[in-house]
């Protein structure tokens, strides 16, 4: 047999000589070539997510179980680095990038790299873009700032290997670290005036006044020793030993750095003098245009997107008057259609079964709901979905906030958004595509969320299919949310490009019957700490409309919604211009 193998590979080797020249270099002039261009180009992406992903231990856990795959060893456990970039050493870099990704031949790449070829040219036009205005981004917030989301990333750290749980260790040691670090960002914004106003502080001060001070003992504690139990090849005393070590971290490491962290932003308290959005601030519109491009993934101007949003407030406040007109009765009633479900998990399930005719098969997933802890109730979403590793695709965590209080048909369509055929559907789905793993870094939130909210649209019929009698009370309920979220959206490019303050935002929603001052001053200053989030739920769901009515037109009678979808969920997230290029293909 070994010979008989070496015969072979030397008649492969004579075969490979005999060919002509001519067609050897025609070779490499057709997609045939493409092969070498292409292991170039994989070549160059697997080294950018080892360099990426490996910068923080925790982005790099949540995105693959085992490194090994992308050939990451052993790697520096932290939480990563944040600094103001050096501009003539951001410049520099960008440079090495920009001649880095002109070397690439994009018509010999296959198809999946051509898209992440033309999502890093985006990205690196987005960066070119954040050059002027770095200084304005934020990674604190009351809702979505990191230190209300890092608690649930550590509960939710899995325990693969004994190597996951020195891991995790290592990165409770290292938070003193990383807040000293976001408390010196703070610090320079202040110093360049471009601190957060005070609401925004007293809410972070308040947020992590109520994770220091949660039950004894600390709910962290309790779920790290829960984990702890179900972690098989500990002896006893190793796992005391991690239990004594977590409890001291807890006293030495974690409560101290959110004390630190508090007491350092109440210590700049008074030096955000602006009260309104990125528009009070110098270059703060041209960070409000990165964000559209970056995060929201379109490159349409605020005034486009304006005259997009007007479009369909006006076409959905014509069908709620349509289907008021014809049933009158349901105006006399605000409440939901009440849907008989014993548990959210009997909802999933239901979902999951519901949408098999609109939406593309996906084999059996495990999953699990959640709920979040009572101290950081008042903080986080009404739920919410955790993202697996894409080599293991579990688990799959769905958490519900109990403090949204949520009727049945919420709470229906609110899985739909992060179960079936939301968020982990989606998630799923692409990480079964094959695509790179740099892929899953560069995620923008128009697709995520986008597709999230243009599938909850779904699942306002699928709640009462059983019951078409409900179907014109659903609609209305959805038709209601999606006017909610235009309106949000529309006074998000008010605040932050336009520059409205208070007063002009409270104007805005009393043309729509909103008349109450406390709740507009609430809106406010949610839209005020948390620049173009709406837009990428609602601006991202008409994208998909959109992107649905032209292939519409263009199919005519062949179009299949089922196809459509399982084209968008082969393509995969990125900006909605590429979306659009190879959909229509």
């Amino acid at each position: 047999m070994p010979n008989g193998k070496i015969k072979k590979r030397i008649l492969w080797s004579l075969l490979f000589l005999s060919i002509p020249l001519a067609v050897y270099l025609l070779l490499w002039l057709t997609p045939a070539g493409g092969i070498f261009e292409n292991s170039r180009f994989e070549a160059y992406i697997d080294e950018r997510f080892r360099q990426e992903a490996g910068s923080s231990a925790i982005n790099l856990h949540y995105t693959l179980a085992d490194p090994s795959l992308a050939g990451i060893g052993e790697h520096e456990v932290s939480f990563g680095t944040v600094r103001l970039p050096d501009l003539q050493e951001q410049e520099r870099l960008l440079e090495e990038e920009r001649d880095a990704l002109s070397r690439f031949d994009r018509d010999a790449l296959n198809t999946q790299n051509r898209i992440m070829l033309d999502i890093l040219k985006e990205h690196l036009e987005n960066q070119e873009l954040l050059a002027s205005c770095c200084a304005l981004q934020e990674m604190l917030g009351p809702s979505l700032g990191t230190q209300a989301q890092l608690p649930v990333l550590l509960a939710e750290y899995t325990f693969r290997t004994a190597q996951d749980i020195t891991d995790y260790l290592k990165l409770l040691s290292d938070l003193p670290r990383y807040f000293q670090e976001i408390l010196a960002f703070e610090q320079e914004k202040s110093n360049l005036g471009v601190f957060m106003n005070d609401t925004c502080v007293d809410g972070i001060v308040r947020q992590c006044t109520s994770f220091i001070n949660d039950s004894s003992p600390h709910y962290l504690q309790t779920v790290f020793e829960e984990k702890l139990a179900d972690f098989e090849g500990l002896s006893g005393t190793e796992r005391n030993a991690c239990v004594d070590a977590h409890s001291k971290l807890m006293e030495t490491c974690v409560l101290p750095a959110y004390q630190q962290l508090s007491d350092g932003l109440l210590a700049l308290r008074g030096s955000g003098t602006n009260q309104n959005g990125l528009a009070g601030y110098e270059h703060g519109t041209d960070y409000y245009l990165y964000l559209l491009r970056s995060q929201v993934g379109t490159g349409a101007s605020p005034e486009e997107i304006e005259q997009r949003l007007y479009q369909q407030l006006n076409a959905d406040t014509k069908e709620v008057s349509q289907i008021a007109s014809a049933d009158p009765s349901l105006l006399l009633s605000v409440s939901a259609p009440e849907l008989n479900f014993s548990s959210p998990e009997t909802m999933l399930e239901d979902l999951s079964a519901a949408i098999a005719g609109d939406f593309p098969g996906l084999d059996q997933v495990e999953w699990e709901i959640k709920y979040v802890d009572e101290a950081l109730e008042e903080f986080l979403s009404p739920a919410f979905y955790l993202t697996p590793p894409v080599d293991t695709n579990a688990p799959n965590s769905i958490y519900i906030n109990n403090s949204a209080q949520m009727d049945s048909l919420e709470l229906y369509t609110t899985l739909a958004h992060e179960g079936f055929p939301g968020h982990l559907y989606q998630t799923v789905s692409f990480s079964l595509t094959g695509a790179p793993y740099l892929r899953h870094l560069y995620t923008p939130g128009g697709y995520i969320e986008g597709w999230a909210t243009y599938v909850e649209s779904y699942a306002y019929d699928y709640a009462v299919r059983s019951n078409p009698a409900q179907a014109n009370a659903a609609r209305l309920m959805w038709l209601n949310r999606s006017i909610n979220l235009c309106l949000y959206s529309l006074m998000d490019i008010g605040i932050h490009y336009h520059g409205w303050n208070q007063a002009q935002t409270q104007h805005f929603l009393s043309a729509f019957g909103i008349s109450d001052a406390a709740l507009a001053g609430e809106i406010f200053q949610y839209i005020v700490e948390t620049p173009a989030n709406y837009l990428k739920y609602y601006v991202g769901y008409l994208n998909f409309e959109d992107l649905k009515k032209e292939l519409q037109e263009k199919e005519q009678e062949e179009f299949s919604l089922k196809d459509f979808h399982e084209k968008l969920l082969d393509i995969g997230p990125a900006p909605f211009s590429i979306v659009r290029d190879y959909l229509l293909m």
